[in-house]
């Protein structure tokens, strides 16, 4: 099902969802925040495929990944895609690793080393759903969406919410796809063409996860 938010959305209204699960005509101008090259290729292919009308433009912001080789080689993984996929691309060089690091709950709950924490990740989503709202302002840009949605690994409704939210705040629109059914699909084709394929999320909380 393809859903397009209008600016002012907060996770409620679902007016503009079309029921033949086609997205409705759009014919704004996109930027995409790009988590990984991986991730981009099917998100790249099902946006143009529903939004024939619209605009693309890919943007790489992800501050938050560690360690800081890593975001270059996601970078690096993220502009080969691009090329394949014939998207241009946007590179922010933000690199926040003490966020991460020395992360701290605001309530009095524990945080446990190395776990997920849906307070942390909502922070890295709102940081990367910012930057992507703030370059998407600045440059003139009608709407923001997110290759995240494609992972089934990620908090779909929190990411729906934070993005729409700031996406508000900057006056754009917020362009929903769930890109999930696609996401072994991505991961095949970034095989087959060589791409890097990160086995962990990003942060280093993640990253201490995987090495457990």
């Amino acid at each position: 099902m393809s859903i397009i938010l209008p600016a002012g959305y907060a996770g409620e209204n679902e007016e503009n969802i079309d029921r033949a699960g086609q997205a409705p005509l759009y014919d704004g101008n996109v930027l995409m925040h790009i988590c990984c090259g991986p991730c981009s290729l099917f998100c790249i292919d099902e946006f143009r495929r529903l939004l024939p009308e619209a605009g693309l433009h890919g943007l790489f912001a992800n501050p938050n990944i560690h360690p800081y080789d890593e975001l270059l080689r996601r970078a690096e993984s993220c502009a080969k895609a691009a090329d394949y996929k014939h998207l241009e691309v946007d590179f922010l060089p933000d690199y926040y690793r003490a966020g991460w690091e020395y992360f701290e709950r605001s309530d009095e709950g524990t945080q446990i080393q190395g776990e997920a924490d849906e307070e942390r990740c909502s922070m890295c989503y709102s940081v990367r759903a910012e930057l992507t709202a703030e370059c998407a302002e600045r440059h003139g840009y009608d709407a923001i969406t997110s290759t995240l949605f494609v992972s089934p690994y990620q908090n779909h409704e929190l990411l729906k919410k934070i993005f729409a939210e700031k996406a508000e705040e900057h006056g754009l629109d917020f362009v929903y796809i769930d890109f999930r059914t696609g996401f072994r699909k991505g991961q095949a084709e970034a095989k087959e063409i060589g791409l890097y394929r990160q086995k962990y999320c990003g942060c280093i909380r993640s990253l201490r996860v995987k090495q457990k």
